[in-house]
């Protein structure tokens, strides 16, 4: 979770983020701290993505750790994972992409009203940091070119796999 400065007050990101493929594949915005603003969030990964064998690192936050959030987690079979306790550098992925997010968008607006903040920040992370916004990690590929690739790649073994066994 992060926050954005409005004329205000603040506006609250969660953001939770596919670490091998660095895309961010589920977020939510909110005007408090609530562990709705996760849920929405934790919702919006689950719609996009399988949910076999997955891991859900986070820090120790009260919006991780309350009820409603443990058992989306569970129903959905996803193992769970936190930072120790004052260590910012487990969840390495997340803080750089806020880094990048205040960096390329936050620092260069000045959002006046809630709404200036979805708009912006929306199409931020699914036009710009999701389609277009290269990672040295990845071969200097968007996250989706990154998945996309993959994808291809696993569906071209797949196919050499069953010609090779018949």
């Amino acid at each position: 979770i992060t926050y954005i400065r409005i004329l205000n007050g603040f506006i609250y990101l969660a953001a939770i983020i596919d670490a091998y493929s660095r895309k961010i594949v589920g977020y939510a915005l909110a005007k408090t701290l609530s562990p709705k603003l996760t849920i929405t969030a934790l919702k919006m990964a689950i719609a996009t993505r399988n949910t076999n064998n997955l891991i859900h690192h986070s820090d120790q936050g009260i919006q991780y750790t309350c009820q409603d959030y443990i058992k989306i987690l569970k129903d959905n079979g996803i193992s769970i994972s936190m930072s120790g306790k004052g260590n910012p550098y487990d969840n390495a992925f997340a803080e750089s992409f806020f880094k990048t997010l205040k960096q390329e968008e936050v620092y260069l607006w000045q959002y006046e009203t809630f709404s200036d903040v979805v708009e912006r920040i929306s199409y931020f992370i699914e036009d710009v940091y999701n389609k277009k916004r290269l990672h040295s990690s990845l071969g200097y590929r968007p996250p989706e070119e990154y998945e996309r690739l993959l994808a291809e790649n696993v569906s071209q073994e797949c196919i050499m796999a069953k010609t090779i066994s018949v």
